[in-house]
């Protein structure tokens, strides 16, 4: 899905129940390494979409934004 703001297209990069892992350019001190799974994909800001993602290993879901995300190579 694309989304067209103010002549920038916005892609949706992490269709729902596609597995991810954090990017490593920006980790996150407080994160459980491995896979998350994108439970849903939350409006665009900034210029690019965030996703609600769970990993097994938390108690919890985090939102995080596409560029701090990377596809799992599973």
């Amino acid at each position: 899905m694309r989304a067209i703001l103010q002549n920038t297209v916005v892609t949706d990069r992490f269709p729902v129940g596609t597995m991810v892992r954090l990017s490593r350019t920006r980790p996150l001190h407080n994160a459980v390494s491995g896979l998350y799974e994108v439970l849903a994909r939350l409006p665009e800001r900034d210029g690019e979409f965030q996703y609600r993602i769970k990993s097994e290993r938390e108690p919890y879901q985090r939102i995080m934004k596409a560029s701090e995300l990377e596809p799992a190579d599973i």
